[in-house]
């Protein structure tokens, strides 16, 4: 709230202070008006100029040798019409087309729909013939519903797309419009007046023929003003033609005449071919002079024109001019020889300049107009200041303390550099002196002003210094000095240093006096000293008068009581208009910014007409009785919108505003400013905001171009505004874009993405119950793989089951069968024996004499004889063991005979029997061999099998089986 309350009041003080200022302007008739020159390489155009207009947009136009040159105040840019260079003539219509006039050729320029200036041919409604004839087009006169254009022998006359020819009664020379008058010079027949399509002779206007006039405008009512080329200036009254006797009659005899406008209905502007030009008041006294000398580039003026702000622009023979005549402040410059000026006053009807070239002066009495300021002899060094002490003149300079008197050095005082002088409050006679390293007393005597002493004990010194009753004060750097001199001034009694006036307000600021008291000042708080509390003390009521005033950095009070003030490079006043009132104005000084001396605040006030300024390039002017109406609100212009391929100038175009569509390759867009404040284009600031990308607006700068990059899609606008020199703001100008979405982020692109979507949703959902049934159909199958495997795996397992079953019960089996042979061959051995003892019988009944037995009773003994032979006769046992044997152990010996090939069946028959583990002797027995034959058969068998000694034989047969 107290930020706003504080802006408030400053725009409140501006308004009520700033604005009176601005009322009615005149040409001052001291100093010059500020001129700038923009050289051909400036335009980038030919040398001549030729004519100049200006649109509604505020955007100048130039003919020129090379084209039609347009500038908006930023840029440059020239246009070429059909088949010809150089443009003689030109005219802004209301609508905006742009008339010129060239050699065989005439047309406009019109923006086309990118803003860009086209060129429209109208001489080609008219025949080849006469187009060969047409020559240089001179003058274009927009007259009612009318487009007249002038040669030297035609008018042609342009209305509804149709051309209505005039020929001139003998040569045309030049036409002039004014007061809704249409005056056409011929050279044999005098003034004509084109009226209802026809041209009537004026009669009693022959006394110009055969002279060129070159300019005519209306002084006042039936008196009109003619400028000759070479027999002065005339006035036509009453049908008659007399000279205007004039102090410009006179320059213009000499220097000859290209044309004349009038200014602000009370100034003649005249141009001359050979020293620039005059402006002169309505009697012909001539006001200014400006030519080469004072800062113009070419002294041959061929075209002038007054812009919608009321200053003047200058069409020259080689380049163009802009004079700003609407300026409250006019100078002297280099063409016045200064350079740049510490100080001012005025003594005995001269005005002197301290200056770094030395002390200057020119006659306070006499027109400024002319002559340059004298450099006062002896003088050439840097001079710091100039001010009367006591009634006289003293120059502080590198060379000394130099007393002037009449232009002249009457005496140098003391040989040391110095700052300035203050005199010493209660001591009349005396005062201090500022030198390179110290102070110095000088004394006023009957004889003259003499240097009395040097201070003892202070080598500090700077131009920053103030004396009061009881200390002399010295602001160097950032330090402040209170220096307390003893009372015959001979020496200090004590140096005391501050660096601060209080703990809240850090620094030392400025040192100045106001109102006859001294002031210390920091970031706008004032202070005074008081010797009774021996501190300083806030001053409430000045401090209230700078409360709303930019951050001062120094300030000094003129003869009039005016405060001046100097904050970052620029100034302002406070003007006194009562007893602690004053009126703010800062306006004025605003063309003055950068221009200023820093640390050396030269303000010379000699009454209200006149105060000097000085300046790093010369001396400025300003009369506080002028008041200017003319300063306007500023134009913002955006002057191009640019993005990759394309470009649009919008500061050329009339229609409405459009919505421009960029699409999204494009955007990266670039805005150049403009604006068409002439007075000082290099203190014009530019604000901007882009909406839909930036929040707030950017700050004040003096940069015309913006550029923004990789915007997304959206609707924009962008929005400026300008800031002249006197800090008044122009109204909002705004153009509007949007930049379309990528393909892949466009509307029909979404709709595509939601309609794959919904295809992707819908092959999702399809694949996901595909999956589904698949994965149903996979787990029913591996379902009954698993159970199929299972199941085969049960069978798998039972009959691996019913494998080991049934080899358990082969197992089973052949050990039954292996009980069974053993059992087998006990019976099989039990049936040997049987038979054996069957054999051992049938030995020992052989042995038995049967011739003793009676017939019954050998017949019983033959009978049992035979039965016992038959029973072992019969008797098959061994057969079928060995039979059995080898059926039981089949396997057995067909490996152990594919492993020992050369084995016979014996040793088989024995191997088989060591397998069943049948002893030695039943092995014996079997074979029908006895036991040591079975331990030989044992050793072979072994041998021819290769088994060590070590290894079992029957091991190695069940190894085997």
């Amino acid at each position: 709230m107290k930020q706003f309350t504080k802006s408030a009041s400053l725009i409140l003080l501006f308004f009520l202070f700033g604005i009176p200022q601005l009322s009615l302007g005149q040409v001052k008739k001291i100093g010059l008006p500020q001129i700038k020159n923009y050289s051909r390489t400036d335009y980038k155009g030919g040398t001549q100029n030729w004519n100049i207009d200006q649109d509604k947009n505020g955007n100048l136009y130039f003919g020129n040798n090379d084209g039609l040159l347009q500038f908006d105040g930023a840029t440059w840019s020239k246009y070429k019409a059909k088949n010809s260079d150089a443009i003689k003539c030109l005219k802004v219509g209301p609508s905006g087309k742009i008339y010129v006039g060239c050699y065989n050729e005439f047309g406009y320029f019109k923006a086309n729909s990118k803003g860009k200036l086209e060129y429209f041919s109208i001489s080609s409604f008219l025949d080849k013939k006469t187009l060969s004839i047409i020559d240089f087009i001179w003058k274009i006169h927009l007259y009612k519903d009318e487009v007249i254009f002038q040669s030297f022998d035609h008018l042609y006359i342009y209305k509804n797309n149709r051309i209505k020819i005039i020929n001139a009664p003998k040569r045309f020379q030049f036409s002039f419009f004014f007061n809704s008058k249409l005056y056409i010079q011929d050279i044999s027949s005098g003034i004509l007046e084109y009226k209802n399509g026809k041209l009537n002779f004026l009669k009693g206007l022959n006394t110009l023929n055969n002279s060129e006039i070159w300019g005519m405008i209306e002084l006042e009512k039936n008196k009109i003003l003619t400028a000759t080329l070479d027999r002065g200036l005339f006035i036509i009254t009453n049908n008659q033609i007399v000279p205007w006797n004039t102090e410009a009659n006179t320059f213009i005899k000499k220097n000859g005449s290209l044309g004349c406008i009038l200014y602000k209905n009370k100034y003649v502007v005249i141009n001359s071919v050979l020293d620039g030009i005059i402006v002169c008041d309505l009697k012909g006294n001539i006001i200014q002079h400006i030519d080469r000398s004072k800062g113009l580039q070419n002294n041959t003026v061929l075209a002038s024109f007054i812009d919608n702000s009321n200053n003047l622009w200058l069409g020259l023979d080689n380049g163009i001019a802009y004079i700003n005549e609407n300026s409250f402040l006019t100078y002297f410059g280099s063409s016045y020889n200064l350079g740049t000026v510490y100080s001012s006053v005025v003594h005995r009807n001269n005005l002197y300049v301290a200056t770094n070239q030395g002390v200057f002066c020119h006659p306070w009495n006499t027109d400024f107009k002319e002559g340059s300021f004298k450099l006062v002899e002896g003088t050439t060094t840097q001079a710091w200041n100039v001010q009367i002490i006591n009634g006289e003149l003293i120059c502080a300079s590198n060379k000394g303390a130099l007393l002037l008197e009449n232009g002249k050095i009457i005496k140098n005082l003391d040989s040391k550099g110095y700052f300035g002088f203050k005199p010493i409050p209660d001591h009349p006679n005396f005062f201090i002196g500022a030198n390179y390293n110290g102070f110095s007393v000088f004394e006023k005597t009957s004889s003259g002003i003499k240097f009395r002493n040097k201070i003892e004990g202070i080598d500090k010194s700077s131009n920053s210094f103030e004396i009061d009753n009881d200390y002399l004060w010295l602001k160097k750097d950032q330090y402040l000095y209170q220096i307390d001199l003893e009372d015959n001034l001979q020496r200090t009694k004590t140096v005391k240093i501050f660096t601060q006036y209080s703990k809240e307000n850090p620094g030392t600021g400025s040192l100045q006096r106001i109102n006859n008291k001294i002031f210390f000042q920091s970031n706008n708080i004032f202070y005074t000293y008081s010797t009774k509390q021996r501190r300083f003390i806030k001053d409430i009521p000045i401090t209230h008068i700078f409360k709303s005033i930019p951050k001062i950095t120094r300030l000094t009070e003129d003869a009039n009581g005016n405060i001046w003030y100097t904050f970052k490079e620029s100034m302002g006043a406070l003007i006194k208009t009562g007893n602690n009132k004053y009126k703010h104005v800062i306006a004025p000084f605003s063309n003055l910014t950068g221009k200023l001396v820093a640390n050396y605040m030269s303000i010379n006030t000699i009454d209200s007409k006149n105060t000097f300024i000085g300046l790093t390039d010369g001396l400025a002017h300003y009369d506080a009785t002028i008041e200017n109406k003319s300063i306007l609100k500023p134009i913002a212009n955006i002057r191009s919108f640019a993005f990759p391929g394309d470009t649009i100038l919008l500061g050329n175009k009339q229609n409405k505003k459009e919505v421009y569509e960029l699409p999204y390759a494009s955007n990266q867009v670039k805005f150049t400013f403009s604006s068409p404040s002439y007075e000082n284009l290099e203190n014009i600031e530019f604000s901007y905001q882009l909406e839909g990308f930036e929040e707030n607006w950017s700050a004040w700068s003096s940069s015309t171009i913006k550029e923004y990059t990789n915007l997304k899609e959206g609707n924009y606008k962008m929005k400026v505004r300008a800031r002249n020199s006197f800090k008044i703001q122009s109204d909002e100008t705004s153009t509007e874009f949007r930049v379309f979405p990528p393909w892949y982020r466009h509307s029909l692109a979404y709709l595509f993405y939601l309609l794959l979507l919904t295809c992707l949703v819908y092959y999702i959902r399809f694949n996901i119950k595909m999956k589904i049934r698949k994965n149903r159909y996979v787990e029913t199958l591996e379902q009954r793989r698993l159970y199929l495997e299972k199941e085969t795996k049960i069978k798998q397992e039972q009959y691996e089951l019913e494998k080991e079953i049934e080899k358990l019960e082969n197992e089973k089996l052949q050990i039954r069968l292996l009980s069974k042979d053993k059992e087998l061959v006990n019976n099989t051995l039990q049936v040997v024996k049987k038979n054996k003892i069957l054999n051992g019988i049938i030995h020992k009944l052989k042995d038995i004499n049967t011739s003793s037995f009676d017939e019954a009773t050998k017949n019983q003994f033959t009978k049992l004889n035979r039965s016992i032979v038959k029973e072992v006769n019969t008797d098959k046992s061994w057969k079928d063991l060995e039979k059995h044997l080898k059926n039981v152990h089949f396997e057995f010996l067909k490996k152990l005979k594919e492993k020992h090939p050369s084995i016979t069946p014996r040793e088989m028959d024995l191997a088989t029997y060591l397998l069943m583990n049948m002893s030695t002797k039943e092995i014996a027995e079997f074979m029908n061999i006895s036991t040591g034959g079975v331990d030989l058969a044992r050793y072979r068998l072994r041998k021819k099998l290769e088994l060590n000694q070590k290894e079992n034989l029957i091991g190695y047969f069940m190894s085997i089986k």
